[in-house]
């Protein structure tokens, strides 16, 4: 699918026309700023701002899989296979098969799925190494489950490309696969999928910039807003401010730009 220009009078209107014309949700579309909006003078000369959408290249080749497996590869999570011509097998003793149009499918790096793990947990794990197999990396998954949630980690000689630039190649893989395996499954346990033990180097992280910002609060008595965040990266800067009685945080700003304010508390707060 190629890119449509969209337009609006904010970015965010536009990201909004965006998503409605294409009827996806903004995490599925690859987003380029072309303008951006202006007033003019006296309303004279006001442009408005302009985009350029797309639908992620990842997001098309999973949805492809979903949408033309057969019920049976579709229930197991499996990717499939469709035939083609084989081709010269490389050194390290993998296969590889060669489609029209399409990146190869690796096999040979598939880590038995734990006894203890449920049909959606391998469901998931199955996905997500056919996933990973179509963006042509050669990485084994580990799992665990726990009441709450299904935990994938990714293990390979190419972490940093997984993960992506702040997380956002792991976030768009994690999105995928809980959508993926929740279009059948009754159970809304909550799929995390990690590499690196990145989601808790990330977490420490973001808890050191949210104490530093509210020292700098506290000394300065003017509120200090952090860079554009996902919610769940806003969350873990207001839990790790919310028993702080002299600081209050918000959430300001749209879609991709959402940031988080540290702020003074009111004073009838501190009293309390």
């Amino acid at each position: 699918m190629e890119a449509k220009i969209f337009e609006g009078k904010t970015i965010d209107e536009a990201i909004s026309k965006a998503c409605e014309g294409l009827q996806v949700p903004r995490e599925k579309l690859a987003i380029e700023i072309v303008a951006e909006a202006t007033s003019g003078f006296l309303g004279f000369g006001a442009k408005k701002a302009v985009i350029r959408a797309s639908l992620l290249q990842l997001d098309r080749e999973i949805d492809s899989v979903i949408n033309t497996a057969p019920d049976s590869e579709r229930s197991s999570g499996a990717v499939p296979s469709p035939e083609g011509s084989s081709i010269k097998k490389p050194a390290g003793g993998k296969k590889y098969k060669k489609m029209k149009g399409e990146m190869p499918i690796i096999t040979g790096v598939t880590k038995p799925v734990p006894e203890a793990f449920s049909t959606h947990a391998t469901e998931a794990m199955q996905l997500l190494e056919g996933i990973l197999a179509r963006m042509g990396f050669s990485a084994r998954v580990e799992g665990d489950e726990t009441p709450d949630a299904i935990v994938l980690k990714i293990i390979g000689d190419k972490d940093g490309l997984i993960i992506g630039k702040k997380g956002q190649n792991l976030d768009a893989i994690q999105y995928i696969v809980n959508k993926a395996v929740r279009r059948s499954a009754s159970d809304r346990k909550k799929i995390i999928i990690d590499s690196e033990e990145y989601r808790t180097r990330r977490e420490e992280s973001l808890r050191t910039t949210a104490i530093r910002a509210a020292e700098k609060v506290k000394k300065t008595k003017k509120p200090a807003t952090l860079g554009p965040m996902n919610a769940r990266d806003r969350r873990i800067i207001h839990l790790a401010i919310q028993n702080d009685k002299t600081l209050t945080t918000k959430s300001r700003g749209e879609g991709e730009y959402r940031k988080v304010v540290i702020m003074p508390a009111p004073l009838e707060n501190t009293r309390q």
